[in-house]
């Protein structure tokens, strides 16, 4: 019984593994997709609950953590070689800090969300952009001031906090031109994403 066990396992943690690898080509969504056809359908999943369109939360993701589950912000250095401490507790595709992630399973009811979980960090963007929409006004395809309201916070873009960093500002452009990317080539390839795996088979 136990080689059967041990192999059981085995396959689990293989299968989790292939799971948790990052798409072969981030650039293009289309792609994208079609290497993740579950990130697709979490995807649909959090714009349909929160409003915020698909390539906006991509956009995000992309430059966030370049779609790695388990992202982690680079070590400080102690006399310039020693590894420090983090610079803050983000981590996993959505790069959400600790009191922020636990904010969301608190509001969102995902009292089980994991950060290096696709599904549960697309929902974790599109809830947090939802609010910055409500608190803020912004629009919700509005990807650079979302941009600015993620990273500061909303109190942070009330205070206008981020006119004083032209690299956030340079940051932000990157995640709306992304966007912008991601919702042309969205277009061409939507509605095949959108069939079923049957479908694709049918000429």
């Amino acid at each position: 019984m136990a080689p059967v066990r041990f192999g059981l396992i085995f396959c689990v943690l293989l299968l989790t593994a292939c799971a948790a690898t990052s798409p072969r080509n981030t650039g293009n969504i289309c792609t994208l997709f079609d290497d993740k056809t579950s990130w697709y359908r979490a995807a649909i999943k959090s714009e349909e609950r929160w409003g915020i369109p698909v390539p906006v939360s991509m956009a995000f993701i992309q430059q966030e953590s370049a779609f790695v589950a388990r992202a982690k912000p680079p070590r400080t250095k102690i006399f310039g070689f020693i590894p420090g401490p983090r610079a803050s507790s983000a981590v996993g595709y959505a790069q959400a800090l600790d009191s922020t992630w636990e904010d969301y399973k608190e509001q969102s009811g995902n009292n089980l969300a994991s950060r290096s979980n696709f599904g549960d960090a697309v929902d974790f963007v599109g809830w947090y952009n939802n609010t910055s929409n409500r608190i803020n006004n912004i629009a919700k395809e509005d990807a650079y001031n979302l941009y600015l309201a993620y990273h500061e916070g909303n109190a942070g873009f009330t205070r206008r906090s981020y006119e004083s960093k032209n690299w956030l500002l340079d940051v932000a452009s990157k995640v709306q031109a992304t966007s912008l990317v991601y919702a042309r080539q969205i277009r061409q390839c939507e509605q095949e994403l959108g069939n079923n795996w049957l479908q694709k088979l049918i000429p």
